[in-house]
């Protein structure tokens, strides 16, 4: 990693685009700086004005509700007429109906001394009678079926009418309209009054918004009573704290400031487009945006020049020289236009690859014919002591005169080594390599009668597949060398088979004993892959076959020793049906 971080920083890439950003960076960095840092100061300034405007509005409107709530108070103290409202009218209809025509002419001709007022309106939920007095120049004068049913189904909305605060003006949301709604409750009567929403905003039309700003009132949880599609389309949050603003929409293009109202739970919001904000900025902050555009704009001239001229030939040079390094020699810096010392050096450069591949070329093929002769050696080792106890073994049987034994053991031991001797190659069928380990395990059968079994299992197809001759015969060699105890009888399992777990195929070669297994220092040695190999030539046999599956198969073959009831040695190879060169 460090040697990483050091060849990025001391390239010329690095050093030159640095040296361009030290000079750039800082003064568009104050520029930019600066033309942020006057638009925060215009956006709070038109913040505090716009602030200050609907603190005054929303103090206007709050007075209009009071002198309404105060009226309300009055009418509900004097008016005697409200006691016949409240009781059935069996007794006496006539005063009934007289009282009530009394009632409505009273308060229709005072609404028209309120101008934000829409209505006045009187339930006695004794009768289920609504008495609805609209102002005659209001909105609801007329086709108000719609605001007479939204109240009724209100007043008897048991749930709404418990949590229902008469010390406040709350909004009631109608399909056509919205409405500021207040109620004070005299005995079981409800008297109310309503203000159309649209009414309340007409002084506010004379604030400069813009024509995408807007101001209008919202409920208790911030949702527009005025047009709703327009907030919804710019995905505006009318969220505000009081005395500053908030930045919403899809780009944060808006700006939100807002006033709660003191006489019931909605609020008067203004929604300022951050365009019209702008163009109020000064002339000379748009020659700073324009001088800090076109710096970048230079910057971006500048490295693309430097890297059309310099950085791209230098980067086709490495290039080249990291598949190189990486082995790949027929990598060459192709042949594009450019500058005459960049020309100069591909040409050099290319010439120069083509020697060392020739020449490496040379030094593979001598290492190819080297390997191949150690290959050879490895094949060719033999224990010696294999030998002198084959001879023992014919010169005990011939005492015993066990003619038919002698040549048995004489039969196995001409095959076992005529495979030692025959095979000139690398890899030999799975069936001859099995037939040469199964006449090697005939021969110690003979040597420890009794005491020695074995078995091989192979999957019948695999018999055609090819691997290193000696393979399996070096771990029985192991075994009988290191396992075989004549107190107690041994057993060696062979078991060949597919490697289900590879996503390429393999061959698993598993050779199992039931000795005493390896001893926990040679276990560890073995997979940590150190040589056990000393002077007497113990554990050659392993080593031998390590170094065979490295110098034919590279990372692709390995050997896994453990114990379980005796050792245990599982071999993994490619999987191959074809002799290979």
């Amino acid at each position: 990693m460090k040697l990483l971080n050091r060849s990025l920083f001391n390239s010329l890439r690095f050093k030159l685009v640095t040296g361009l950003m030290l000079i750039m960076i800082p003064m568009v960095s104050f520029l930019i700086y600066n033309n942020l840092y006057s638009i925060d100061v215009v956006r709070n300034q038109v913040a505090q004005s716009n602030s200050n405007m609907l603190n005054l509005y929303m103090g206007l409107i709050d007075t209009t509700l009071e002198d309404i709530d105060s009226y309300m108070l009055k009418f509900t103290a004097e008016e005697s007429g409200l006691n016949i409202l409240d009781s059935l009218p069996e007794a006496d209809v006539d005063l009934y109906n007289l009282q009530r025509i009394w009632l409505f002419t009273e308060l229709r001709d005072n609404a028209t001394y309120y101008k934000a007022l829409d209505y006045f309106f009187i339930y006695s939920p004794l009768n289920q009678d609504l008495l609805f007095a609209p102002k005659l120049t209001g909105s609801a004068y007329t086709n108000n079926d719609f605001i007479k049913e939204g109240i009724v189904a209100l007043l008897n909305d048991e749930q709404a009418m418990k949590s229902y605060q008469y010390d406040k003006w709350s909004v009631l949301n109608l399909k056509e309209q919205n409405y500021l709604l207040h109620m004070i409750k005299a005995g079981n009567l409800y008297i109310g009054a309503g203000v159309n929403v649209d009414g309340v905003m007409d002084p506010l039309d004379f604030l400069d918004l813009g024509s995408e700003g807007r101001s209008l009132l919202v409920d208790e949880s911030n949702r527009p009573l005025q047009d709703e599609d327009f907030f919804e389309k710019n995905k505006i949050d009318l969220s505000y704290i009081s005395k500053t603003y908030q930045l919403s929409g899809a780009d944060n293009n808006y700006l939100v400031m807002g006033e709660k109202s003191g006489k019931g739970e909605f609020g008067l919001v203004a929604v300022v487009p951050e365009q019209n904000i702008l163009e109020k900025l000064p002339y000379l902050q748009r020659i700073i945006v324009l001088i800090a555009t076109g710096s970048i704009l230079i910057l971006v001239i500048a490295l693309y020049f430097l890297r059309k001229v310099v950085l791209l030939p230098i980067n086709r040079i490495i290039v080249a020289m990291r598949k190189i390094k990486e082995g790949y020699m027929e990598a060459r810096i192709p042949n594009k236009p450019t500058s005459n010392e960049f020309e100069m050096m591909n040409e050099t450069f290319n010439s120069m690859v083509c020697d060392i591949q020739q020449l490496k070329i040379d030094v593979y093929e001598e290492q190819l014919i080297n390997q191949k002769a150690e290959l050879k050696q490895l094949q060719l080792q033999i224990n010696p002591h294999f030998f002198l106890n084959s001879l023992n073994i014919v010169y005990y049987l011939a005492q015993e005169k066990k003619y038919e034994l002698i040549q048995e053991l004489s039969l196995s031991l001409i095959r076992y080594f005529r495979f030692m001797f025959r095979s000139q190659t690398d890899y030999v069928l799975l069936q001859d390599e099995l037939n040469h380990s199964e006449n090697y395990l005939k021969i110690q059968t003979f040597r420890f009668p009794g005491s020695f079994t074995y078995d091989i299992t192979v999957d019948g197809e695999l018999r055609e597949c090819y691997i290193p001759p000696l393979i399996i015969q070096s771990f029985a060699e192991n075994t009988i060398k290191h396992a075989i105890n004549t107190d107690e009888p041994t057993h060696i399992a062979i078991t060949i088979g597919r490697c289900e777990l590879m996503p390429e195929e393999r061959l698993r070669i598993q050779i199992h004993d039931t000795g005493r297994g390896f001893s926990e220092e040679v276990l560890q040695k073995l997979q940590q892959e150190i040589n056990l190999m000393n002077e007497d030539g113990e554990h050659i046999g392993i080593w031998n076959v390590r170094r065979r599956l490295r110098l034919l198969y590279g990372d692709k073959a390995s050997m896994a020793f453990y114990n379980e009831d005796g050792a245990a040695v599982e071999i993994t190879m490619p999987l191959t049906k074809e002799m290979r060169s």
